[in-house]
């Protein structure tokens, strides 16, 4: 009888462990066999990923199309837009041909072996694909060896923006698709369809703005090293003006109404018109604030939105100093009459008449003549500036119809000018 000893105890077991080892992994090829067809296998025997197609016989030609998921958020302060897209690109390869009338449409995850067009976003800042619950790829071949690979991505594209006429601007932003890599020698693009290569606008719904036009084009980007393929997508958006309406421009007027009131109140109420007038000016500080917080803070053009604010303000600004004005002229009236009240009653207990009739008699006509002067000129100046006021209480009837008459001026010049010129 044998009697196995130590060492060969430890090298059965070793063989024992890789012949079970071998089967394993002869079993899970034979698994791997029956989930793959035969035809994925012939495909990739050869087949290398890192030479595009038509590797010595001209470029290679991508169709594009584009699927508009939704556009997120558009940022004035930023100059950007936030869209989810799906991208959707097509080309031939010759070395993926196989025998049938059906397509395979594979797993996202086997892109990795094939060769796929270097597609990038120009002006993006930030883009993102998607993976929940997988990566969003899809990647399906045709027995002529034309491959569909589709992409769902999210991504933060740069728009530069014209704010001038804020809030009744209209923007163009682009989309714009480029290679990486392959120069206009190695690659080509085009829109399958054209201006319908783009879907998904018609159902599209934004917070502030109304897509106006849309239309595609091809190009060329012009670098150091080279000419590139480059597909662009341009869209008009119009901002829609009711928010602002209801937010800026309808307050603001009704702060400029409001601040007329004080021209019906009693000149003698000084405190209430001065009330009225300052309450005016810190409210439109504040609305100007408000509507300035949505747009970039180092902007050195005026923009449409501070017309009216500004208008407003001061509209505010010049009836506190015609309130200062009038109660100044109140006043200096009031103490001029006092004091040739008081004058008078001096002259009348003194009894003093001859010292009066020999003032008049010595210097009658010089006094008189320079009076008549100053008197023409101020006439002349008043006249010139269109304020000539012979009685200050006469301030409030003038300015009851000249600052309506000119706010309803001043909007309809402004309405006219950003709205159809």
């Amino acid at each position: 009888m044998r009697v196995c000893t130590p060492g060969g105890a430890w090298l059965l077991f070793i063989i024992v462990t890789l012949r079970m080892m071998e089967d394993s992994v002869l079993h899970a090829e034979v698994k791997e066999g029956d989930v793959l067809p035969p035809t994925i296998h012939k495909l990739m025997k050869g087949y290398n990923k890192y030479l595009r197609p038509f590797f010595d016989n001209g470029p290679v030609t991508v169709g594009m199309s584009l699927d508009i998921a939704s556009i997120d958020t558009i940022s004035e302060i930023n100059m950007d837009y936030t869209a989810t897209i799906f991208l959707r690109q097509r080309w031939t390869d010759e070395r993926l041909c196989f025998n049938g009338n059906k397509s395979l449409s594979l797993d996202g995850r086997l892109v990795e072996l094939l060769w796929v067009p270097d597609t990038f976003i120009v002006d993006s800042k930030k883009s993102f694909l998607h993976d929940i619950t997988v990566e969003n790829r899809l990647i399906r071949i045709f027995p002529n060896g034309t491959v569909l690979y589709a992409l769902r991505i999210t991504t933060t594209v740069a728009c530069n923006m014209d704010l001038t006429k804020y809030p009744m601007d209209k923007q163009t932003c682009t989309l714009q698709l480029e290679s990486w890599g392959y120069n206009v020698n190695d690659m080509m693009f085009y829109w399958t369809r054209g201006n319908e290569s783009v879907s998904g606008l018609d159902t599209l719904q934004l917070a502030q703005y109304t897509l106006e036009d849309y239309y595609t084009s091809e190009s060329e980007a012009v670098y150091e090293t080279g000419n590139y393929p480059k597909l662009i997508f341009h869209f008009q958006l119009k901002r829609s003006i009711l928010y602002f309406i209801l937010e800026t421009y309808v307050p603001s007027s009704l702060l400029v109404v409001l601040s007329w009131v004080s021209f019906w109140i009693s000149q003698s109420s000084v405190p209430a018109r001065i009330c009225i007038g300052v309450t005016t000016v810190l409210t439109m500080t504040t609305l100007m604030m408000g509507a300035r917080t949505s747009l970039p803070n180092a902007n050195c053009f005026i923009k449409a939105i501070d017309v009216p604010t500004t208008n407003a303000l001061m509209y505010g600004q010049e009836m506190q100093e015609r309130e200062d004005e009038m109660n100044g002229i109140v006043t200096a009236i009031s103490s001029t009459k006092l004091r040739a009240k008081k004058h008078q009653e001096a002259l009348a207990t003194r009894g003093s008449t001859t010292d009066s009739d020999h003032a008049t008699e010595s210097r009658p006509e010089p006094q008189g003549r320079c009076y008549k002067s100053l008197s023409l000129l101020k006439r002349a100046l008043c006249f010139l500036n269109f304020c000539r006021v012979e009685n200050p209480h006469y301030i409030d009837n003038y300015s009851r119809m000249s600052f309506p008459l000119s706010f309803i001026v001043i909007n309809f010049l402004y309405w006219t000018y950003y709205l159809y010129l």
